[in-house]
């Protein structure tokens, strides 16, 4: 079997990295807080204005630790303006991260960010998202980029499909957008990597995204659960900070064991949440795929719940979805 293996963290631009100098105590206020006061606390502490030169200093004190490299990721609103400092700073992926994202994207308020341009004058690899479809994956894909994101509210911490209602099962978002990269790479030759991003708790799952059509996977609630997470066993999501709309909650998830442990084990559960790389290679050969294109060729049998997937620990803790 043949599987590559690459670990890649990603900095929000848009958080409380580059917000706060002490980001420390804030991360402690939020994972102090009472349930019923998480809310309001984080939407207070995300009005604190974005400071460039932490983006700057941030990259810089990633890149000081020996052959790490540096994702970053931002909102379309400020890609133009921090792609240039993050790309002097010396990141090496830029991330452009919406609920939904488009190149036919219209506003009033402000001038929407030409996708296109960014991918072609910026010397560092573009991934954008996130997109649910064939139609938008494709259109995404004619940028240049070089992987797109594929989800909508799947994630453990997000509400996106009780606040605003929209959503696709996450299966069938991976699958249409895994057929757009096949239709664009006979078209054009350039083969643009699908990245499943949210729903996946269990190693389990993140195995049937990989059968779905997905190159790789993003993960939070997996690695929240690390020794070393800022987090402390407390998770949030990105789009919990919106002031005026906020589509996340804060869940707990626990403290299980270290980096090391949860992604190449050896494992001290039995439920899917450590090891994540063993389980993967192990189910790999259960099905008889030498590598990640033989298995996304292996058949897939699932039936997923539209407004509830992913929600598990919410639903037991009775917060955001699971109210």
């Amino acid at each position: 079997m043949l599987v590559c293996l690459i670990n890649l963290a990603g900095l929000n631009l848009d958080g409380i990295y580059t917000r706060y100098k002490n980001y420390k105590e804030v991360l402690n206020e939020i994972i102090s807080a009472p349930q019923e006061k998480t809310t309001e606390i984080i939407k207070k502490i995300y009005k604190e204005p974005i400071k460039e030169k932490l983006i700057a200093q941030r990259i810089e004190e990633i890149k000081k630790e020996k052959d790490i490299y540096c994702a970053v990721s931002t909102i379309p609103q400020n890609a133009e303006r921090f792609s240039k400092i993050a790309q002097s700073a010396g990141a090496d992926v830029f991330v452009v991260q919406a609920t939904i994202l488009t190149v036919r994207h219209i506003s009033s308020k402000y001038k929407p960010v030409n996708l296109e341009k960014l991918c072609k004058e910026l010397k560092i690899p573009v991934i954008l998202g996130n997109c649910v479809s064939y139609d938008v994956a494709l259109e995404l894909m004619g940028t240049g980029c070089v992987a797109i994101l594929v989800g909508i509210g799947p994630g453990s911490a997000c509400t996106t499909r009780g606040v605003l209602g929209i959503g696709v099962p996450q299966v069938t978002a991976t699958i249409d957008c895994a057929q757009a990269r096949e239709f664009y790479l006979k078209k054009t030759g350039k083969y643009v990597s699908v990245i499943t991003d949210g729903g996946m708790v269990t190693s389990g799952d993140i195995c049937k995204a990989f059968v779905c059509g997905a190159d790789a996977v993003m993960l939070g609630n997996a690695f929240v659960r690390a020794e070393e997470s800022p987090g402390k066993g407390y998770h949030w999501g990105m789009a919990m900070p919106h002031f005026y709309l906020p589509r996340g909650t804060r869940i707990h998830v626990g403290t299980t064991g270290t980096l090391k442990e949860i992604l190449l084990g050896p494992a001290k559960t039995d439920d899917g949440t450590q090891n994540l790389a063993g389980a993967l290679r192990t189910c790999m050969g259960n099905v008889g795929a030498k590598n990640i294109k033989e298995f996304q060729k292996v058949k897939l049998v699932v039936a997923p719940e539209i407004k509830t997937e992913g929600k598990v620990i919410q639903r037991a803790q009775k917060v955001g979805m699971g109210k």
